[in-house]
C-alpha cells in the first residue's frame, strides 16, 4: 500500500571506476573502441554513492586496480549472506584477477572467504531472497556453482535458467523488492522473457504478485536496481517500471549510470551487499 513501504538500513561495498575502459567484449553491450568518458563515469559513480548515504546507508570502498577496468562491479565479486562470504571465480579470464583484491578485502574487514570451485560471479547471478537464493545460469555461472552454494550456506538453491544474451546475469533480469524478513515470500522485480519456460513458471509460482517489466526497461538497466524496501534506486530510463513501482508504494530514486551501461553494467552492478547476521 503506497506509504506503507519501511526501508532499512544497509551496507554496501563498491569501486570507484578510476580505470575504467571497455577493452574486451564479454557481453552484447560492450564494443572494444567506443569511446569512453572516465570523468563522468566517476561523475556518475559519485552520485550513486552520495544518494546511498543521503539515504542512510553505509557506504564502503575497496581500492581499485589499474588494469582490471570492470572492478567497478562489485556485485560480481562475491555474495555474502549472514557474515558469510561465498566469492567468485569469473567465467572471462580478463576478469579474473578482480577476485584476489575483492577477497583481500574481505579478509582485512574479518571475514572468512570461501572461493568457489566453479565458475560463479557473486551477487551477479545469486540473488539472496529471504528464505532462498535465487540463482542464475546459463550464460555465466555454472549449475555445480549453485550447488557449491547452497552446501556453503546451507540455504536452499533456486536454479533459473537465463536465455537472452543481453540479460547474460541475474541481477540484469530480476531484483528483489521485499525479502520477506516482514512475513510472507517477499517479492520482486523482473522480465519474464529473459529466462526459459521453465523458470519463468517457477517465478511465477513463487512470487505471483510480482512487478513484472518490459523488455525496454530491462534494456534501459531498469531491473538492476536496488531497493531497501522502500526506495528503488533505478535507471532513469526506466519510466515505466518505476511508475509500476510507484503504484505499489516504493519511492523511485533515478540514478543515472549510462557511461557504466557500455560495458553491460548499471546500479545492482556496482553494488555488492554485505549482509551480516542479525541474530
Amino acid at each position: 500500500m503506497p506509504g506503507s513501504r519501511v526501508p532499512r538500513r544497509r551496507r554496501f561495498l563498491v569501486c570507484e571506476p578510476r580505470h575504467f575502459a571497455v577493452r574486451y567484449a564479454i557481453n552484447p553491450w560492450m564494443r572494444p573502441g567506443e569511446p569512453v568518458d572516465v570523468i563522468r563515469a566517476l561523475d556518475q559513480w559519485q552520485a550513486l554513492v552520495d544518494t546511498y548515504r543521503a539515504h542512510g546507508h553505509t557506504v564502503e570502498t575497496v581500492a581499485p586496480v589499474p588494469g582490471l577496468p570492470d572492478m567497478v562491479f562489485a556485485a560480481n565479486a562475491a555474495v555474502v549472506v549472514e557474515g558469510r562470504v561465498f566469492g567468485s571465480l569469473f567465467h572471462a579470464p580478463e576478469r579474473r584477477p578482480e577476485s584476489v583484491p575483492y577477497e583481500a578485502w574481505f579478509k582485512q574487514a574479518g571475514f572468512e572467504v570461501h572461493h568457489p570451485e566453479s565458475v560463479c560471479e557473486g551477487e551477479g547471478d545469486l540473488v539472496p531472497a529471504g528464505r532462498w537464493i535465487l540463482a542464475g545460469t546459463g550464460f555465466r555461472t555454472t549449475r555445480e556453482a549453485h550447488r557449491e552454494v547452497q552446501e556453503f550456506f546451507g540455504v536452499p538453491v533456486i536454479g533459473l535458467t537465463l536465455v537472452d544474451p543481453y540479460f547474460y546475469h541475474l541481477d540484469t533480469a530480476l531484483f528483489v523488492l521485499d525479502d520477506g524478513s516482514e512475513g510472507g515470500d517477499g517479492n520482486i522485480a523482473y522480465y519474464p522473457e529473459a529466462f526459459s519456460p521453465g523458470s519463468r513458471e517457477v517465478l511465477a509460482r513463487l512470487y505471483p504478485d510480482a512487478v513484472v517489466a518490459t523488455r525496454e526497461d530491462a534494456l534501459a538497466f531498469g531491473l538492476n536496481s536496488v531497493c531497501d524496501g522502500r526506495h528503488v534506486f533505478i535507471s532513469p530510463g526506466a519510466t515505466a517500471l518505476a511508475g509500476r513501482l510507484a503504484d505499489r508504494g516504493y519511492v523511485p530514486v533515478p540514478v543515472d549510470l549510462s557511461e557504466l551501461h557500455k560495458a553491460g553494467g548499471g546500479i545492482k552492478c556496482c553494488t555488492q551487499e554485505i549482509r551480516e547476521n542479525r541474530s
